[in-house]
């Protein structure tokens, strides 16, 4: 009687390779400034980040080195380093840039095409379930992903990369501020609707009017007022 073959024996898994470590607590740090869990006057050490990490202290200092020219902590010699709050000024400087932007980008936008169309309400959606579910990081998200899809689609790549280049501002501000007022997050997301609604209907005037007016209330808030 032949012998039964012998089982295939499963092939081991390649263990999974970890970033650097260095990159690690890069990103450790900023997804935690970005989503306030370090809030601005934080005062966080070598020590306790490498043990967040489980990591020796080299990889800490080149992280933070890095993330002090990216403006986000600023370092004091022996005691740490310390995450720096969002000012009134940069909040401002911010909300111009994007003004300037938006505008021209939204007006570039129409007529929109139909996937850009499908996409900002796929983004729309996903900021209404983001919401509903109290993820104020993810809102964050997906707000400026609303954003950002407009003006990518202006066809401009230069302008494009300067936006780009706010991304970490636009996150930070957009979970401080839902965090400061709460009915802002029902706002945007009506907001956002009328945009999405003036771009469908192709009204590049009615476009840009609903941008100046999506982003006044930074200003006012900047203010210290409620709108």
């Amino acid at each position: 009687m032949p012998s039964a073959p012998a089982s295939a024996v499963p092939p081991v898994p390649a263990p999974v390779k970890q970033p650097p470590a260095a990159d690690r607590v890069y990103m450790h740090v900023k997804q935690a400034v970005l989503d306030r869990r370090y809030e601005g006057g934080t005062l966080l050490t070598e020590g306790e980040l490498a043990e967040a990490v489980g990591v020796s202290r080299t990889p800490v200092r080149e992280a933070l080195l890095k993330l002090e020219v990216e403006g986000l902590i600023r370092l004091y010699p022996k005691k740490g380093a310390l995450v720096l709050a969002v000012s009134a000024q940069e909040t401002a400087d911010v909300v111009e840039t994007r003004l300037l932007v938006e505008e021209f980008a939204v007006r570039r936008a129409v007529p929109a095409p139909a996937r850009l169309i499908a996409r900002l309400e796929e983004l729309l959606a996903e900021q209404k379930e983001n919401a509903a579910a109290g993820d104020l990081a993810a809102v964050a998200v997906t707000d400026r992903c609303f954003h950002a899809e407009i003006v990518r689609n202006a066809g401009n790549e230069i302008l494009s990369r300067l936006y780009d280049q706010m991304r970490d501002r636009q996150l930070r501000m957009g979970v401080a501020v839902m965090h400061a007022q709460p009915d802002r997050i029902a706002k945007n997301i009506t907001e956002h609707q009328e945009m999405l609604d003036a771009i469908r209907a192709g009204d590049a005037d009615r476009a840009a009017r609903c941008v100046r007016q999506h982003l006044s209330w930074v200003k006012v808030l900047v203010r210290g007022e409620e709108r």
